[in-house]
């Protein structure tokens, strides 16, 4: 069973996406919460999972910093990384990508596009 951790302080869209993506596509879904970074660099080490969908506007934390930290640690380097935010601007999009994202998804998403994009995200990482 393939696991997806999500990085987001807004708890109900947490539980809502746990529950949707647990049912549609049979994943093991986490929750990084709390509201510190180094904790959730951790828990991306501890757990290993294969995707981690990350939300870059958290309170109090630069999720741009979460993913190049992700991306620069040798044990979390290879696990792709999906962009759920509320920023439409291109700026962020490419200050997305430029630190190693695999897609930026827009908020608010429907469950089953939303698992649309991280098979085929896998797919591309197997």
């Amino acid at each position: 069973m393939k696991k997806i951790l999500i990085i987001d302080d807004d708890k109900d869209f947490c539980y809502v996406i746990k529950r949707r993506l647990s049912d549609l596509g049979g994943y093991k879904v986490l929750i990084a919460k709390g509201n510190n970074m180094g904790r959730w660099i951790s828990r991306c080490r501890w757990h290993k999972p294969d995707l981690i969908l990350l939300d870059i506007m958290i309170p109090q934390v630069d999720g741009f910093e979460i993913l190049k930290r992700l991306k620069q640690d040798s044990v979390t380097s290879a696990i792709p990384v999906i962009i759920l935010s509320a920023k439409t601007d291109q700026e962020s999009k490419k200050r997305a990508e430029t630190l190693g994202c695999e897609d930026y998804i827009l908020k608010p998403v429907e469950a089953e596009v939303l698992l649309v994009r991280i098979e085929k995200v896998l797919e591309k990482h197997r």
